[in-house]
Parts: structure tokens; C-alpha cells; sequence
């Protein structure tokens, strides 16, 4: 399959167009772009910086791929954006290159969903499989681990985690890192319990979700200090992987800390009057 430029578009020299790629008109490719195999850059959206996309990725109509961090300090230093394969770059998202002082690399993973108007900010790193719903902010040096759910209209503060299919509620304001498996909602944000609906679309079993579900009230619903309640995940569920990806989440906590079980933060349980570790 031959790649195809629109004569309306423009292609700087030095851009990398691998087989079959598609240039739609009005849309800008930079000089350092690389660009994989299958990929789809729909009309007036732009590409550049230092800026690597995988194969079959689409980017819709008025993307911003790879533009300068939105950062005070930044300098014009060749800071870069790599994205992987098969991810959908909806309208008006904006990816941008990283800066010096966090790694100089923004990345992305494969098969993402950004929906319009999301952001991704310099210094980011996306899994795989992941979703940022309209409207949601990532701002800086923001991880998100694999298949993690961001609603719309919602943000992430700098240099925070968001593990493994956790979950983050339409208009949530999250200033602290969310472990593995759970959901997160609110003004700052606190633990609602597991992203119940999320493993079960991931296939894990009724019994790994159980033991999960003690994890979680081991850790945020005891009275346990939080190394203390690491060990006994550690030597209670020794055969869980998932239990053990928990426990070792929570020994990384950052400086802003882990947030807390709504429970011990309000004094309520979830919405709805549910378990706050989640309905089986």
C-alpha cells in the first residue's frame, strides 16, 4: 500500500512517511516526525516536534501532536513524544514533547483511546489500552499504568500515578496517586473501592477479585500503618500476582502520598450505600 499525501497538506523535508501512510489535506507534518506504517493523519491535523507515532494510529481533524510543553522553563531544547500503535487521537487532543528537567520524554503506549479535547502534558507516560474521556487533563510528569479509565472533565495533578485499571469519575480532581484495581472521585480525590466492572470485562477471576477486595480493605478500610499493611499483602496473598502488583504500587508512593477510602475521609461509605471495597 502506497503512502498518500493530499497536495493540500504539507510534509517538511526530513519527515520519515513509512508504506501507507495517509497525509489528509490541510494537515502539517514536521521535519523530525517518523511516522509508522498504516498511520492516519486526517485533514488539519498538526504533527511535529521530535515526534515518533507507531503504525495504525489514527489522528483526527485539529489534533496537536508533539507541540512544545506547556512549561515556563522550557527552552526550545529537542525534547520528544513517541506514541505506540493503533491509538485513536481524537479532535482538539493535545500531546505535548517533554521537557529536560523530567526525562525529556513524553510516551505513549498502544491501542489508547484520547477522546476530544483531552490533554497529555510534557513528561507524561501513557500505558496501554487506556482512555481519556473528553475534557480530562493530565498534567505533568503523570503516569498512567495500563487500561486505566479517565472521565471527562476530569484532571490529574503533577507527578502522580494512576495504576492499573484504576478508574477516575467524570469531574474528579485527583492530588494524590490511585492504587491498582480502584476507583477514584471527587474535589482532590478518595477511594470509592474497586473498578469491580473493569476486571470483570478483564476476565479475572472470581477468586482473584476476592482477594483484591481483602487487599483493599486490608490496606484502607484497618487500622493498619501502610507498611505494616504491606507486609501482611505480602505474606497473606505470597501466590496473588495482582495482590502483589498492589503491594508494590504502594511501596512507590510519592510525596503527595496514596488517597485515602472515602469512609475513613467523610465518614460515609460509597454512593449508593455499597460496599466501599467494591459489590461482587
Amino acid at each position: 500500500m502506497s503512502t498518500q499525501v493530499h497536495p493540500a497538506a504539507v510534509v517538511e523535508k526530513g519527515a520519515e512517511l513509512a508504506e501507507g501512510v495517509v497525509v489528509g489535506p490541510g494537515a502539517y507534518v514536521g521535519p523530525n516526525v517518523k511516522v509508522g506504517k498504516g498511520t492516519v493523519i486526517q485533514a488539519n491535523a498538526w504533527v511535529g516536534g521530535h515526534t515518533e507515532l507507531g503504525e495504525g494510529n489514527v489522528i483526527y481533524p485539529f489534533a496537536s501532536v508533539g507541540n512544545n510543553p506547556q512549561d515556563l522553563t522550557y527552552r526550545g531544547e529537542p525534547t520528544r513524544l513517541t506514541v505506540g500503535h493503533r491509538n485513536q487521537i481524537r479532535e482538539f487532543t493535545t500531546l505535548n514533547t517533554g521537557t529536560m528537567k523530567g526525562g525529556g520524554l513524553t510516551s505513549i503506549g498502544n491501542e489508547n483511546m484520547f477522546m476530544a479535547y483531552s490533554h497529555v502534558a510534557h513528561d507524561c507516560h501513557v500505558g496501554s489500552r487506556c482512555v481519556m474521556v473528553n475534557n480530562s487533563m493530565l498534567a505533568g510528569h503523570v503516569t498512567l499504568e495500563d487500561y486505566v479509565i479517565v472521565s471527562g472533565a476530569s484532571a490529574i495533578y503533577q507527578f502522580l500515578r494512576i495504576g492499573e485499571s484504576g478508574f477516575i469519575t467524570a469531574g474528579a480532581m485527583i492530588g494524590r496517586d490511585v492504587p491498582p484495581f480502584c476507583v477514584a472521585a471527587g474535589h482532590g480525590g478518595a477511594l470509592y473501592g474497586l473498578n469491580v466492572i473493569g476486571l470483570r470485562r478483564r476476565n479475572f477471576s472470581s477468586d482473584t477479585r476476592t482477594a483484591i477486595k481483602r487487599a483493599y480493605k486490608i490496606v484502607f478500610r484497618s487500622d493498619l500503618k501502610l507498611a505494616d499493611a504491606v507486609a501482611k499483602l505480602k505474606s497473606e496473598f505470597a501466590a496473588v500476582k495482582e495482590v502483589q502488583q498492589l503491594a508494590a504500587f504502594l511501596e512507590k508512593t510519592g510525596k503527595r502520598g496514596t488517597l485515602k477510602d472515602a469512609s475513613r475521609v467523610r465518614g460515609r461509605l460509597a454512593p449508593g450505600g455499597g460496599d466501599a471495597a467494591g459489590e461482587e
